[in-house]
């Protein structure tokens, strides 16, 4: 606690993330009045062509401020439970990480609390930024809450939501969540430092009889195309799989054709579901209800590329996508 009789109060906090939307935090914390006294990270893995060894994210970050760090292999190994317990924390701050066993999560003196992309009890799974594009939605968030043993589901501390729009790739999702949710993450620290916290059950946020969204795990199964589903729900695969794992469909050849953005249009082509339709240097696709542009196309062994240049290099016409 700070010795001064007008400075806020500060915890001791434990940081445990992996990715860079967890260092994008990580560095947000440490901005902030609290002290991190110590960082759990994944080991270092191969990578790359070379299968070298790589540092995550936000080891790079601990390294960067000089922080304490550990990256067990087990999370239930007892060398690594006493070097939590050396650090002492106050709090625990989970954030895109491995599950934790309660040995883990229950070791700080006010428990662990995690940041999740999404609107609890919206959406919980892996995937929440994923899920809310793929469904059309218009509005998601962040919230941060206290671990429990199920997961995805302790009380909630607070939320922030952010806009959706028509055209936004779980890419740029992520990135404005991101925003938003690291300066979500210290104000949910402050408000427990300062005794102001107010953890509500998932089920008080829930209208009557409403089921929430679930986010499971994507698959690359996920991002194959059926064309008999309407134009609309197609442009929300597309960009809701954008840049991850990615939408697909296939040639005649049985080459798969990747497609990374489309355009909605009122274009009414009919035909059945596939049909291409070829216009200068547009390639507009019939789906079950409605047409979809494709903008940006990916073949198999090449890079992605605008359609235009997809099409110039046609040798033969393209009838219907798969």
């Amino acid at each position: 606690m700070s010795s001064s009789s007008d400075a806020s109060p500060s915890l001791r906090v434990v940081f445990l993330g992996t990715p860079q939307f967890a260092a994008t935090c990580l560095e947000q914390l440490i901005q902030s009045r609290h002290e991190v006294v110590g960082v759990v990270t994944a080991p270092d893995r191969p990578a790359g062509r070379g299968r070298s060894l790589r540092a995550s994210d936000v080891k790079k970050v601990a390294l960067a401020h000089n922080l304490p760090l550990a990256q067990p292999e087990k999370l239930k190994d007892e060398a690594f439970h006493a070097q939590l317990d050396a650090w002492n924390a106050d709090l625990g701050v989970v954030v895109a990480f491995r599950m934790l066993p309660e040995v883990v999560w229950n070791r700080p003196r006010l428990g662990t609390i995690n940041l999740h992309g999404s609107l609890l009890p919206e959406y919980r799974g892996a995937a929440p930024i994923h899920w809310a594009v793929l469904n059309g939605e218009t509005t998601t968030g962040a919230s941060t809450f206290l671990l429990k043993h199920e997961i995805d589901t302790g009380h909630v501390l607070d939320r922030v939501e952010i806009p959706i729009g028509p055209d936004d790739t779980t890419g740029v999702v992520h990135d404005r969540l991101l925003e938003a949710g690291k300066h979500l993450l210290v104000r949910s620290i402050d408000a427990l430092a300062e005794g102001t916290a107010n953890p509500v059950p998932q089920e008080s946020l829930l209208e009557d009889d409403v089921v929430p969204q679930e986010a499971p795990k994507l698959f690359k199964d996920h991002g194959r195309i059926d064309w008999s589903r309407p134009a609309e729900n197609i442009h929300n695969q597309i960009r809701g799989l954008n840049p991850f794992p990615g939408a697909w469909t296939t040639l005649p050849s049985g080459d798969t054709l990747r497609v990374h953005a489309s355009e909605r249009t009122d274009a009414d082509f009919g035909g059945q579901p596939g049909t291409v339709h070829v216009s200068k240097d547009t390639l507009s696709v019939s789906c079950g209800t409605g047409t979809l542009s494709l903008t940006r196309i990916q073949p198999q062994g090449k890079p992605a590329m605008p359609v235009k240049d997809f099409l110039n290099g046609l040798r033969t016409p393209l009838r219907i996508l798969g």
